[in-house]
């Protein structure tokens, strides 16, 4: 394994404030901890710039786009003003739209329900599963996982050759896996995708929060991210880029905030004028604290300067995977190979281990969380681990025991608000359940290994 030891800590490495940082949580062996939140991918904790413009504004909260009220009105052009603000962070075209969405998940089918007809859609098998699923109506073909950035844009290439080139199309695709935290050539599958006559969407879920994205450097056609990864946990997502096919769409949900007029048939039945742009697929009353936290965690993550949040996390991915190489017990999963550039994600296994065990020891003995499971990316995962692809496994929920072979992994995340110490305490409690084992004893309860206090 080709892992450089000596991780250089940037000139200005210290962690952005978050929420939490100071929370203490009891260990199953007595006495309380710092709680060490490695668990980024899923949910970052809310940065305390965002924390506190949010606090700030929430007595002056109302309903947008219907109140002649002062309050209503303040919303309203914060709520707008927050889509400029997210606009700005995306590098997106003046013609793009955005729209806010409840999340990812949310994004992503709301575009699916806005393809037009006999729309060919092409996603990798590696994709999580906000962007994998989204497609049922559509055709769809599942490409193979790739073993290289090149062999992705390959693979595409050779998909999309085979396409009916005059029919419509759209490409899938990750910027930074939520399994491996591996970075994918975006601009590269851009270019193949349109120089096929193909439209491609970017899940950002994973890459927004670590590295600058730009819609227009990118050359993508839309990109969706969530709230809760980047530092602005309030429900709230985006999706931003291309208005035509969004615009030619019925709308997302049907209901008030969607609709320009409405008024009744003389057959008794209800005439709709949809309104046009983001309003479109945004019905009824949107989440503005929501809104409003993705615009401030942007602009905090801007003013911070993604140059030096880069460089930091590059120092604590060095750091993570030095470690981790010197535990012969541990293997690292990865795509591209290890020394592929990515954001601070890594999901390992750990040989004798069941990684719902493991897991559960780091945050019971040690009061570190981490994440294990299929991470919602089922068949990446079982590629990753070698195992035929119609094995059954449930994300989060093995049914194997503490100590039994188990179709899951584990994944450790961190990101702009994670001190050194947390890692190096992960890293020094890995080293002590491979050499010593757990200090208590597990059972299965509800699909989850968790501490037996029966005893």
């Amino acid at each position: 394994m080709s892992v450089s030891t000596a991780a250089v800590a940037p000139s200005v490495c210290a962690p952005l404030p978050v929420l939490g940082r100071d929370v203490t949580v009891p260990l199953v062996t007595g006495g309380e901890v710092t709680y060490a939140a490695l668990d980024y991918a899923a949910s970052a904790p809310a940065l305390q710039r965002v924390w506190d413009d949010v606090a700030a504004y929430a007595p002056y909260y109302g309903s947008v786009h219907r109140g002649a009220g002062y309050l209503s009105q303040l919303s309203t052009d914060l709520f707008e003003n927050a889509r400029k603000t997210v606009a700005a962070f995306l590098g997106c075209r003046e013609t793009d739209q955005v729209v806010f969405t409840r999340s990812t998940t949310d994004s992503l089918n709301l575009l699916a329900r806005a393809l037009p007809a006999g729309c060919q859609v092409f996603v990798f098998e590696t994709e999580h599963h906000a962007a994998l699923l989204p497609w049922q109506h559509a055709r769809v073909t599942c490409l193979d996982a790739p073993r290289s950035p090149r062999q992705a844009v390959e693979i595409l290439e050779r998909a999309l050759a085979d396409r009916d080139p005059y029919g419509p199309a759209l490409v899938c695709v990750t910027g930074a896996s939520n399994v491996t935290g591996e970075l994918w050539p975006v601009r590269e599958l851009a270019a193949a995708a349109h120089a096929h006559g193909a439209r491609i969407v970017l899940d950002a879920a994973q890459l927004a929060p670590h590295h600058p994205v730009s819609v227009r450097d990118l050359d993508v056609d839309w990109v969706a991210f969530s709230g809760h990864k980047l530092y602005a946990p309030f429900g709230s997502g985006v999706l931003a880029g291309r208005a035509d096919w969004l615009g030619a769409a019925e709308p997302y949900l049907a209901g008030g905030g969607a609709s320009r007029t409405v008024s009744r048939r003389a057959d008794g039945g209800v005439e709709v004028q949809w309104h046009d742009g983001a309003a479109r697929h945004e019905a009824g009353s949107p989440n503005v604290i929501g809104a409003y936290a993705i615009a401030s965690a942007c602009k905090a993550l801007t003013e911070a300067g993604f140059d030096t949040l880069v460089a930091r996390e590059r120092y604590l991915i060095g750091k993570v995977r030095a470690g981790l190489a010197e535990v012969p017990e541990v293997r690292v999963l990865s795509l591209f190979g290890d020394d592929a550039p990515r954001v601070g994600v890594l999901s390992f296994v750990v040989e004798g281990w069941n990684s719902s065990h493991f897991a559960a020891a780091l945050s019971a003995e040690y009061g570190i969380g981490v994440r294990d499971g299929l991470f919602c990316a089922h068949p990446l995962v079982r590629a990753l681990l070698g195992s035929d692809p119609q094995t059954q496994g449930e994300c989060g929920a093995p049914e194997a025991a503490p100590g039994e072979k188990s179709l899951n992994a584990i994944r450790v995340s961190f990101g702009a608000g994670t001190p050194d110490e947390h890692v190096d305490r992960f890293l020094a409690a890995v080293r002590e359940l491979v050499r010593d084992g757990a200090r208590w004893t597990y059972r299965t309860q509800d699909g989850r290994c968790v501490p037996d206090t029966s005893a």
